[in-house]
């Protein structure tokens, strides 16, 4: 079993930056995928950005040139460096690790 806990959201204006922290307790994740998606009002769950164990990245064309995923497997921990934010961007943004989903953190977007 593991916990995921994010941290780092909140309320920012478009142009703006936040940076996501999901640390991971449990057991080691080195070896694990993970990922961020993400989750509108009235929207489906979507993925933004995975990392895997070597360090190889892949993102959502949304997202693409704006957002950086990185992890510290020394820390069991993940970010998401989001710059350039839009509106669109307000979303409850989760942390994944194979199977399993953190509890979310809110990002908001004012325009």
């Amino acid at each position: 079993q593991v916990q995921l806990v994010e941290s780092g959201g909140g309320l920012v204006q478009a142009g703006g930056s936040l940076r996501l922290s999901c640390a991971a307790s449990g057991r080691t994740i080195s070896s694990y995928v993970m990922g961020w998606f993400r989750q509108a009002p009235g929207k489906e769950r979507e993925f933004v950005a995975g990392i895997s164990w070597s360090g190889a990245t892949n993102y959502a064309d949304s997202v693409k040139g704006r957002f950086t995923i990185s992890r510290d497997n020394a820390k069991n921990t993940m970010y998401l460096l989001m710059n350039n934010l839009k509106p669109e961007d307000t979303a409850v943004y989760y942390c994944n690790v194979g199977p399993w989903f953190g509890r979310g953190t809110q990002v908001t977007v004012s325009s």
